[in-house]
C-alpha cells in the first residue's frame, strides 16, 4: 500500500463527523491511511434564513468543494441529498455508500391529537413543507435551519406541535427521539438516506481506494432519483420528491417521483415500474412526464413566488 494519506473533509457538526469516521473505517479497514479535516461551511453559519432564499445549490458542500479544489483534502463527505445533480469542474462522484433508511419521521411533543386538527409543524424544506400542507392544509408550517441537534433543541424550546426529519441521520447519531412516527407517505428527497464521496478525478490512487466503497445498487437508484430532479431542475428550492427501489427478485425498478406547488395544493406525479434494464434514462423520462402535465408551469410558478 502506497504512504499516502488521504485527507478526508468534512462539516463539523455531529451527523457529518459520523458520516466522515464512517469512511475512515473503511478505508482503514482496507489498509489505507487517512486523516480527517473538518471544515465549516456556509450552510452551517447562516442560520437566520430559509435556505430557498440564499440562491445557492450546494451551499453544504461548496466549502469543502473548494478546500479540495486547493488542496486542502483530497475527498469530502457528503449526504447525498445536499449535493447538487452537477459537480464543479475537477470532482468527481467516487463512491456511493449502501443507503440507510429512505423515510422522513415526525418528532412530535405530547399527543398526535393535533393532526386531527390544527397544528404548528417546523421544517426547513419546501418538500417536505408542500407535503405536509397537501395532507394537512389546515396546519402552518415555520422554517427550521441548523444541524440535527440543534434542531432538535430548537423543537424543544418552541411551542411547536412537531418537526421533520430524515429517519436516516438521527438513526446514525442515536438521536432517535421518544415519540415519533414515521411518515411513510411522504415521498423522500432525491438520494435521502445515501452518503457520497467525492474526491479529484485527477488523483487516481485515491479514486481507486474509494471503488471498494461503492454500492452499485445505491448507486443506480440515486442516479435515478437525481437524474430526476436535473430534469426538472430543482437543486434545493422546489418542493421535489424522489424514491428508486430496487426488487431483486423480479430485477426491475420502482419509481415515484413528485412535484408539488409551495403550498401543497398542486401535486404532479409519477409512479411507474420498468425493468431494471431501463434504468439509465428512468429519472429523465419520469420528469419529461411530470413536465408535459403541467410541471413546466408550475415550476415557472414556484420560481417567481420564490423570487418575492
Amino acid at each position: 500500500m502506497a504512504d499516502k494519506t488521504i485527507r478526508i473533509g468534512t462539516r463539523d457538526s455531529e451527523l457529518a463527523l459520523w458520516q466522515a469516521h464512517t469512511v475512515e473505517k473503511k478505508l482503514n479497514d482496507l489498509g489505507y491511511k487517512t486523516e480527517i479535516v473538518a471544515v465549516k461551511s456556509t450552510g452551517d453559519v447562516i442560520l437566520d434564513r430559509p435556505l430557498y432564499e440564499l440562491g445557492i445549490t450546494g451551499i453544504f458542500t461548496k466549502t469543502l468543494d473548494v478546500a479540495m479544489i486547493n488542496g486542502a483534502v483530497d475527498i469530502a463527505v457528503h449526504s447525498m441529498k445536499d449535493v447538487p445533480t452537477a459537480l464543479p469542474i475537477g470532482i468527481v462522484q467516487a463512491a456511493v455508500l449502501e443507503r440507510a433508511n429512505t423515510v422522513d419521521i415526525l418528532a412530535y411533543k405530547g399527543t398526535l391529537d393535533f393532526l386531527e386538527g390544527n397544528g404548528t409543524i417546523a421544517t426547513g424544506s419546501l418538500r417536505r413543507q408542500a407535503q405536509w400542507l397537501n395532507k394537512y392544509p389546515n396546519h402552518k408550517v415555520v422554517d427550521l435551519r441548523g444541524n440535527v441537534n440543534l434542531r432538535m433543541q430548537k423543537l424543544a424550546d418552541n411551542d411547536w406541535n412537531g418537526a421533520v426529519f430524515a429517519a436516516a441521520g438521527l438513526e446514525r447519531i442515536n438521536l432517535n427521539p421518544e415519540n415519533h412516527i414515521a411518515l411513510d407517505w411522504m415521498i423522500p428527497a432525491p438520494a435521502q438516506g445515501a452518503m457520497l464521496v467525492v474526491g479529484m478525478g485527477n488523483d487516481n490512487f485515491t479514486l481507486d481506494a474509494l471503488s471498494n466503497l461503492n454500492d452499485i445498487e445505491t448507486e443506480i437508484c440515486t442516479y435515478i432519483e437525481r437524474q430526476f430532479l436535473k430534469t426538472l431542475e430543482g437543486g434545493c428550492t422546489a418542493p421535489i420528491g424522489a424514491l428508486a427501489t430496487y426488487n431483486d427478485e423480479e430485477d426491475t425498478i420502482h419509481f415515484q417521483g413528485v412535484l408539488f406547488s409551495l403550498d401543497g395544493k398542486e401535486k404532479l406525479e409519477v409512479d411507474k415500474i420498468v425493468p431494471i434494464e431501463e434504468w439509465k434514462k428512468l429519472g429523465f423520462y419520469s420528469a419529461q412526464e411530470v413536465l408535459n402535465n403541467g410541471g413546466t408551469k408550475l415550476m415557472i410558478e414556484i420560481k417567481n413566488n420564490l423570487k418575492k
